[in-house]
């Protein structure tokens, strides 16, 4: 049989994914056969899981302790660290699990009848998919004119059934940033929950100005992914609640496994990603992500320069996501010549500045653009 090799990202300009950090590589091998679902049984995996819950957490705005301070409760398949501000959560198979499992968590925290959950149209799919296995109604609200939530759309969408409010902290199609706080406020005041979707973001925005993590706002849930912007390798997303009883709503008994109960979506779980989520962040917090944050905020202001210098519309870059309005022609004479592009929902044409995605790669772009335009 002819052996596979894998795509690479030569030309890939479209995807949040990356290449993963060589410490990452390494510790997904080591720990290929672990996992994470069965914590009894898998002591290793789920000692690590909970230093990976912390270095999100830390990411995230807790104010955790050091790796090595950590407690795991393999009993209960619930991994805590050691001060009762820190949070709770697990490593997950991406962002379309988090999402799914806030949402799960909300409604089964409710005793709302008909529950709901308030999202903008920006809101990534994963939230259309989790309103849909779970029976809950989903009301999407307009952004503004900036590509953010429109706060007063939130606020006249919630009612008396409102079980959850998302908003997302770093877009899928242009970056933006939700006012956070603002929604936070909404929720509460009504009896709901407050998620974030910083599935993308989050590993971004620790570097910035901006209002998103649990540090500003008392947010209940957020989503953030190390096989992101974290540099782990696929799958290692990650949830995270500010206190136990989100997890605890997730809880089913296992009777059968060592663990006596388990919160995760999926059983089985990718030992692989957990692994390689400690190392990343082990290798690159905080430093290592802040020079990346900062090369790709200059690189996407750079590359947005250049295109509006060919007369190419352009979003303002507020994370390294470039989005602009190219003819359907010359997207597809792109996309003919290799380069792996989308669009945004309003068809215009997005790239994303991931740590793969070099000076060189986006000269290389241009130099295309010129002889198809």
């Amino acid at each position: 049989m002819q052996r596979a090799a894998p795509q690479t990202f030569e030309r890939v300009l479209s995807s949040m994914c990356t290449e993963p950090h060589p410490d990452a590589r390494e510790a997904a091998a080591r720990f290929l056969a672990t996992n994470p679902g069965d914590p009894a049984t898998y002591a290793e995996i789920s000692e690590l899981e909970a230093r990976a819950v912390a270095g999100l957490g830390r990411l995230a705005g807790f104010d955790v302790p050091e790796p090595g301070s950590v407690t795991v409760d393999t009993g209960s398949g619930i991994r805590t660290t050691a001060t009762p501000d820190a949070p709770n959560g697990y490593i997950t198979s991406g962002g379309t699990e988090a999402n799914i499992q806030a949402v799960r968590s909300a409604r089964n925290r409710s005793d709302a009848a008909d529950p709901n959950v308030v999202a903008p149209e920006s809101v990534h799919f994963s939230i259309t998919k989790a309103a849909d296995v779970l029976g809950v109604e989903l009301r999407t609200v307009p952004t503004d004119e900036d590509h953010r939530v429109d706060v007063d759309a939130v606020s006249a969408a919630i009612d008396s059934e409102t079980v959850l409010v998302v908003g997302v902290a770093g877009t899928t199609e242009y970056g933006r940033v939700d006012p956070i706080p603002a929604l936070v406020d909404l929720a509460h005041d009504a009896g709901a929950y407050c998620h974030v979707d910083a599935a993308w973001g989050g590993f971004l925005l620790p570097f910035t100005d901006h209002e998103w993590n649990f540090a500003h706002a008392p947010i209940d849930s957020l989503t953030i992914d190390p096989h992101k912007c974290g540099r782990a390798v696929i799958p290692a997303g990650g949830l995270l609640f500010r206190d136990a009883a989100g997890m605890d709503a997730l809880a089913v008994d296992t009777p059968y496994l060592e663990s006596t109960s388990q919160a995760s979506l999926t059983g089985t779980r990718s030992g692989a990603g957990v692994a390689s989520a400690v190392a990343a962040m082990d290798a690159l917090w905080p430093d290592g992500y802040r020079r990346e944050y900062e090369r790709a905020d200059r690189l996407a202001r750079w590359f947005a320069a250049k295109l509006r210098e060919r007369s190419v519309d352009v979003a303002d870059v507020e994370l390294p996501i470039v989005v602009g309005d190219l003819d359907g022609q010359t997207f597809h004479a792109l996309r003919d010549r290799g380069w792996r592009l989308s669009r945004t929902g309003d068809g215009l044409v997005r790239v994303v500045v991931m740590p793969h995605v070099t000076r060189e790669m986006l000269r290389a772009f241009l130099g295309d653009l010129d002889a198809v335009r």
